[in-house]
């Protein structure tokens, strides 16, 4: 079975992951506001690379840096970006979040984050995966602190959480003077509940648009507005 995720102008070989490509990675790349016609791009726990490879796509960015922590990862995101059509825009650093801070090279007009987040007490044989999907490895706490240290003054941080994470994410976000710029509340079908939030953070207090995305109406009958926001990723729309 290939490990390889085919997208529209770029391919993502995954074998080495933890965290495979999912849904939320590419509405978080797709989604995030780049209003701000960013210079430079941080993306937090690249993974497989995925977010730099779709903002690398969609933005005029000089420079995108991605931060990874485990080795496996950061060498397989580090092939994909020398094997895009952006490989002299994209970096990769192997570290941890916490290293990167300590010597912060850069302030960056756009910071985003796929983080993990099963804070529940559960835990697999899967060591690589667990360090990929729980908040421990990266608390939300030290996510946000970092964005507030590395943000621009006319930055855009952007997240997608748990909605059941939101409120508690929206007062860290607070604490310091980072205020919401647009939040959608993505469910999987009309019926389900919210599932996820997409947020994107900015220095200035304003009034918040919120919004709704349904994914599905039914198995594999995407709606036209998720259409719209993937359709320059997946090859099937």
């Amino acid at each position: 079975m290939s490990t390889t995720f085919n997208f529209k102008q770029f391919k993502i070989e995954q074998d080495r992951c933890a965290m495979k490509i999912g849904t939320d990675a590419v509405l978080l790349g797709a989604w995030t506001p780049i209003i701000n016609n960013p210079y430079n791009i941080l993306d937090i726990g690249t993974g497989t690379g995925i977010l730099s490879l779709m903002l690398a796509q969609r933005s005029n960015a000089e420079q995108i840096d991605a931060l990874e922590i485990d080795e496996n990862a950061y060498e397989q995101a580090t092939d994909n970006f020398e094997e895009s059509l952006w490989n002299d825009r994209l970096f990769c650093f192997h570290a941890g979040l916490d290293e990167f801070m300590d010597e912060p090279e850069d302030e960056y007009d756009l910071i985003i984050s796929n983080p993990p987040f099963y804070s529940e007490d559960y835990k697999t044989e899967n060591a690589q995966r667990d360090l990929a999907r729980f908040e421990e490895a990266m608390p939300f706490e030290d996510l946000v602190e970092a964005a507030d240290l590395l943000l621009s003054e006319n930055g855009i941080f952007s997240v997608i959480i748990p909605f059941k994470e939101e409120a508690r994410f929206l007062a860290l976000a607070n604490d310091f003077e980072l205020y919401p710029l647009k939040i959608t509340h993505v469910k999987g079908t009309p019926a389900t509940e919210i599932k996820r939030s997409l947020i994107a953070f900015t220095r200035i207090k304003q009034t918040t648009l919120v919004d709704e995305l349904v994914i599905e109406t039914a198995r594999h009958q995407y709606t036209s507005e998720y259409i719209e926001l993937t359709k320059d990723f997946y090859l099937k729309f």
